[in-house]
């Protein structure tokens, strides 16, 4: 009797403290296993800056390399997968001003549509309209307020590359892993700040 008892008890405990458990997340929603070659379009680019895309593409290039997991193709029907980029917005704002109201620090902020497509059966295996890349720096060319030396910020151009890095990790780890979180897939450092 004691020992009936003492499975009811673990029994209501084991429910009790099962309840109490993390929110929901959904199965992670990997990569299919047929597709092993990738071909990467050629990034599109609906910004007026020009030239941008070359180097985001190479970007994501590099990192689908250094991940190991796939192999890249230089034709699309050679292609089991085919990755789809295109830059919607490139949008540069300015966070604060000095005291002649010319602006020191900057947010750059990057809007891609990616999207991945299963080449075999012809599928979209998932799309991402509004992957974003975001980035808060001081402009290289400004003192900080109340300083004589120039600052210690950075060129637009070093911001974009910090930008890319992040992005072209977000869409490989997005298609090796799905939705799922993942580690960093290389250990090329984002340039420090």
């Amino acid at each position: 009797m004691k020992k009936i008892i003492a499975y009811l008890f673990a029994a209501v405990l084991f429910i009790s403290l099962s309840s109490c458990t993390s929110p929901y997340e959904p199965a992670v929603q990997l990569l299919p296993e047929h597709i092993k070659k990738v071909y990467v379009k050629p990034f599109g680019n609906n910004t007026n800056q020009f030239g941008i895309e070359s180097k985001f593409t190479n970007e994501v290039i590099e990192e689908i390399i250094n991940s190991g997991r796939l192999s890249l193709v230089n034709k699309e029907e050679d292609a089991d997968g085919v990755l789809t980029v295109t830059i919607k917005r490139y949008i540069l704002q300015p966070l604060t001003y000095d005291v002649n109201n010319v602006a020191e620090q900057y947010k750059m902020w990057i809007i891609a549509s990616v999207s991945l497509v299963d080449n075999d059966n012809n599928v979209t295996l998932w799309t991402e309209p509004n992957m974003e890349g975001i980035q808060i720096y001081r402009d290289i060319n400004r003192r900080p307020t109340g300083e004589d030396s120039i600052g210690d910020g950075m060129s637009e151009e070093e911001v974009r590359q910090i930008v890319w890095i992040k992005m072209s990790r977000n869409i490989v780890r997005r298609v090796i892993k799905g939705f799922g979180s993942a580690t960093s897939m290389s250990e090329k450092k984002v340039p420090a700040q």
